[in-house]
């Protein structure tokens, strides 16, 4: 059924339960804490809170969660939105008085309130049979007896030096020896530690109340900052239903808005009207449609998209069949659309996590702190580097995602889900700032068009066209870089890696599980 060769991992296969993370210490907690009697919730949450201390680039409890959950693999799927609010004095004038008009992404403005812990305890409610307390144990030691900096990770902390050089206690927290970390290297936060197991101990309270939360607002209104104690304090996880379309038979399931993964279904919409079948895997015409689709899917979720909450979405219009032909007939295989240019304000980092349990309970489970080291604040005492998500807000007034008080930014993160005749199929996501409705597209294409297994449609070569370029992995051939130059495309090589991507594979027939992640991270696939 292929036509290219790919050489790259192997699939992972299991009959009882299986995760896939960016990094195996994370995996191995998962498999642990399943193996233990805990759900797939449960290893989420576990593998998360020891990735938000591992790879603290990436993801922490300094920053927001969404989750899709599935009980059993045919239970009604829940979408847990666990993205934080502005601060109630936060409102478009405030910064226009002061002639700021966009959101400084290492200021204290940047800083929503983290709604990580909130989401986890919510999730852990409703599908958990362990607590706060068992689970964030891996976690509280990996940083007081200290952890190994993987690959990847000393990647971006190298990355991320000048960054961390001038942040607000990132160098006293971050720069061990005053350099970045290196692979092999052991690191310690026995601050971060401490406040990990005040949480274990009293719960969610410990971190939105109290001595943790006094700590992060004094940092944040020490620097400018207009969040209050009352900000943390109010702070909830909306629990509600996702929002899908179908794709070549397939359901496939998002997070509604504030989160983005509507830009993927329109992207699905779009890319079901053609037949990518007639092009190869790896061509000219394939990376084309693609390039087309998400152009104006973006196009779409940044007129469109903000928190439901505080302004009208249209959710059914946008995923109407209308909306998606209205472009599709304009689409061309030798030149581009015209459409006006899209400057999206965000390109972040992120863990994904993908997790079925023996009883297949599915948990598609994502978490960040937005861009790479956050908004590179770290509280003054707890160790607790902050998010700058709401860099993602426009100061903008009118327009669906401006700042305003109590409101979601318009997120990047997206948990995905896979379903048929009701049953799950495929929890994945794609990790990697606004590649993610791209990623997500190209890895599920790779599999109902081009028939690739879990890892090869994980390890194929990449392309995101943002902000008018076309960013192309070094692996994509270099005849289809120059025939995407033929047709109009600018196109310019990626520097780092393009996202990372995790994704299991429920066969009920066999009763088995097959697991792939992304070379491109530090993890893997495990189960059992």
């Amino acid at each position: 059924m292929r036509n290219f060769h790919f050489a790259g991992r192997s699939t992972v296969h299991a009959q009882n339960a299986m995760v896939a993370t960016s990094h195996p210490a994370a995996a191995l907690v998962a498999v642990d804490v399943m193996r233990a009697g805990g759900t797939a919730a449960d290893a989420a949450v576990a593998a998360c809170a020891l990735l938000g201390v591992i790879e603290p680039q990436s993801t922490g409890i300094g920053g927001d969660c969404f989750a899709l959950i599935q009980p059993k693999g045919e239970g009604k799927i829940v979408a847990y939105n666990g993205s934080g609010r502005a601060p109630m004095a936060a409102n478009a004038e405030w910064y226009l008085e002061r002639k700021i008009n966009s959101v400084p992404l290492t200021s204290a403005h940047a800083v929503s309130i983290p709604g990580s812990i909130d989401a986890w305890d919510t999730i852990l409610r409703d599908h958990g049979k362990m607590g706060l307390d068992t689970l964030l144990q891996p976690a509280i030691k990996a940083a007081e007896e200290g952890y190994i900096v993987a690959p990847r990770i000393a990647f971006d902390w190298k990355n991320g030096f000048e960054k961390l050089k001038n942040g607000t206690n990132t160098a006293r927290y971050l720069l061990p020896h005053g350099k970045p970390a290196s692979a092999g290297d052991v690191i310690h936060q026995p601050e971060l530690g401490k406040t990990l197991r005040a949480i274990a101990k009293n719960g969610r309270d410990a971190f939105y109340t109290g001595e943790i939360a006094a700590d992060m607002v004094d940092t944040l209104r020490g620097i400018g900052g207009l969040h209050t104690l009352e900000d943390f304090a109010a702070h909830s996880t909306e629990t509600t239903s996702p929002i899908g379309t179908i794709y070549k038979g397939h359901d496939v399931w998002q997070c509604p808005p504030n989160g983005p993964g509507i830009t993927m279904l329109v992207m699905l919409n779009i890319l079901s009207r053609f037949d990518l079948t007639k092009y190869p895997a790896l061509s000219v015409e394939r990376f084309h449609l693609e390039a087309e689709a998400a152009r104006i899917a973006y196009m779409m979720r940044e007129q469109y998209i903000g928190d439901p909450a505080q302004v009208h979405v249209d959710v059914a219009g946008i995923l109407a069949k209308e909306f998606a032909e209205e472009h599709i007939s304009k689409i061309r295989m030798d030149g581009l659309l015209d459409l006006p240019n899209v400057a999206p304000p965000m390109n972040p980092s992120t863990v994904y996590i993908t997790v079925v349990d023996k009883d297949r309970n599915v948990c598609s489970f994502i978490n960040s702190i937005a861009h790479s080291f956050g908004s590179a604040i770290v509280s003054n005492n707890t160790g607790v580097l902050l998010q700058n998500r709401a860099g993602g807000f426009r100061i903008q007034p009118g327009h669906p995602n401006c700042i305003a008080p109590g409101k979601r930014p318009l997120h990047t993160i997206i948990p995905s889900l896979v379903t048929k005749n009701g049953r799950a199929l495929m929890p994945f996501g794609v990790m990697g700032g606004q590649y993610q409705p791209v990623g997500q597209s190209h890895v599920l294409t790779n599999m109902l068009d081009y028939g690739c297994d879990v890892q090869e449609a994980i390890d194929m070569p990449r392309g995101l066209h943002y902000e008018g370029v076309y960013q192309l992995e070094d692996s994509v051939p270099a005849d289809i870089v120059e025939g995407l130059k033929k047709i109009g495309h600018k196109t310019t090589s990626v520097v780092g890696p393009l996202g990372g991507g995790q994704a299991i594979w429920i066969d009920w027939d066999k009763g088995t599980l097959a697991g792939g992640s992304d070379p491109r991270k530090d993890g893997c696939a495990l189960g059992y």
